[in-house]
């Protein structure tokens, strides 16, 4: 086998089928250790975070678009103009099987990951010229992190919802455990997708409270529910500092580590399908597949990525340590007074000196002085 993917999550999933599209005689096989690609997710993008190319290439991925979409915060609410889209894990399951349904094997867990090889749990070895590791965050004392987590409903309504347009952040709600918000996807005309999240210092996820606030979110504007069609829950990681070096020196030898497992995530949004695209793109037209080649590109990806987003560490720093838990979301609330195209650099990560600028300008709603104190990135994990 040429290249064994280990997990057939989103970071995995978009490689592979970009290898598969670009380089047709590259031999693949992806170990999932559950039963379905892609698990129980959904990956939200703005328009404006890809290219032509990238979007002709995400397109048979999305399962949702829609032109704008909502934010609303106490004092302030505004329509933001761009198209927002989403892939789900079913139809990103369903276009891996249609295009590479012999290269992937399902409740396949791995026990361990080499260089040349892995390993199943029942013994099975498996030799590969690169393995390519993207199961998911993994804990280290070399990050410091806030956490972004929620729970979320899919759920059919007795009646039409009479949303146009997402919203993705609702603030209007009570703030507690951070910074609180829901957010909601209009999937058809009865049927809503509302998670309960929360910009936390600890990533403990109490579900059934939060199942019952998202019952609550519905009934405040009165959708009633019939019934659930579905549950995600997720805690998703926000970069505060660290030693990206020292993380990424805990994978093993020659084995390159894609997606959350190599902090490719925005550090501030925690949204993972445009590091996702870009590396897929980057590591198809690389000449030398192999483990060697593709363990040293993607840990020097990995390390540029981290280091050019510094700003955005800083920017979530005074978000978790200079705002009290529950007057976080009048940061938030004064950047979305911004003008909209650096609200949509923000999302693409494309922020020029003067968006940096216009973003820490002005009158903070923060004590300046604990602002200060957040200048300073940490190098290891702190502690909430």
């Amino acid at each position: 086998m040429d290249i064994v993917f280990v997990g057939a999550g989103l970071a995995n999933c978009l490689l592979a089928a970009r290898i598969a599209q670009r380089r047709g005689r590259v031999r693949m096989l992806l170990l999932e250790a559950g039963e379905s690609v892609g698990g129980n997710h959904s990956w939200s993008y703005h328009s404006s975070d890809f290219e032509r190319m990238q979007h002709a290439f995400l397109s048979p991925f999305r399962a949702h678009v829609w032109m704008g979409n909502d934010v609303h915060f106490p004092a302030y609410s505004r329509i933001l103009k761009g198209h927002y889209g989403t892939v789900t894990s079913e139809r990103l399951s369903q276009v891996m099987h249609e295009r590479l349904h012999t290269s992937i094997r399902l409740n396949a867990r791995v026990a361990h990951v080499a260089a040349d090889h892995v390993v199943l749990a029942g013994g099975e070895r498996i030799d590969a010229g690169a393995v390519i590791d993207g199961r998911g965050q993994v804990p280290s004392r070399h990050l410091d992190l806030g956490f972004q987590k929620f729970i979320g409903q899919e759920v059919q309504l007795a009646r039409p919802h009479g949303l146009a347009r997402p919203i993705i952040m609702d603030a209007r709600v009570e703030q507690i455990d951070g910074y609180r918000f829901v957010y909601v996807l209009p999937l058809d005309p009865q049927t809503l997708l509302i998670e309960d999240t929360y910009y936390s210092d600890g990533p403990e996820l109490p579900a059934d409270t939060l199942r019952r606030r998202v019952k609550a979110y519905a009934a405040a504007q009165g959708w009633e529910i019939e019934h659930v069609v579905r549950e995600e829950e997720g805690v998703l990681p926000i970069a505060l500092g660290g030693d990206i070096g020292a993380f990424l020196a805990e994978a093993p030898p020659g084995v390159a580590r894609v997606g959350l497992r190599a902090a490719l995530f925005h550090p501030t949004t925690g949204y993972s399908l445009p590091d996702a695209m870009e590396l897929a793109d980057l590591v198809s037209e690389l000449p030398d597949l192999s483990g060697p080649a593709l363990s040293a590109f993607v840990r020097d990806y990995a390390r540029k990525r981290w280091d050019s987003r510094g700003f955005f560490r800083l920017l979530n720093r005074m978000l978790f340590r200079a705002a009290a838990p529950d007057r976080r979301y009048a940061i938030l609330e004064r950047f979305y007074r911004l003008p909209e195209d650096l609200i949509a650099r923000f999302y693409g990560d494309r922020l020029t000196f003067k968006d940096k600028a216009r973003i820490l300008t002005g009158r903070p709603p923060v004590s300046v002085l604990k602002a200060i104190s957040c200048l300073p990135e940490t190098k290891a994990a702190t502690g909430s």
